[in-house]
């Protein structure tokens, strides 16, 4: 598998919200989230209607990697190479807490 040539702009982020702060604000709904890995941002997936997630990349080309934010998911997504990929050792991947 190929290697990300991103993972430089990857921090250790603290999530902005348990959902799509965007989505939450316009009083829509979202499929899946996803969490940018340079600032924390919550957004929702391309499934959704507003494409949050996706929409925050462009608005900031300098946060090019998002993961999942879905319980139990721990894959990776660089915008500029359209790679979808995993990173080894990496710690868990937050998610949203599904108990409330």
């Amino acid at each position: 598998m190929s290697k990300c040539a991103h993972l430089d702009t990857v921090k250790e982020v603290e999530p902005s919200s348990s959902g799509c702060l965007e989505c939450v604000a316009a009083g829509s709904t979202w499929v899946h989230l996803r969490i940018c890995m340079a600032c924390g941002h919550v957004g929702c997936c391309n499934n959704s209607m507003g494409k949050h997630a996706t929409a925050h990349y462009e608005a900031n080309p300098d946060h090019p990697v998002i993961r999942s934010f879905e319980p139990g998911e721990d894959w990776w997504w660089c915008y500029p190479e359209s790679m979808f990929f995993f990173v080894e050792d990496a710690p868990a991947a937050p998610s949203y807490d599904t108990t409330q």
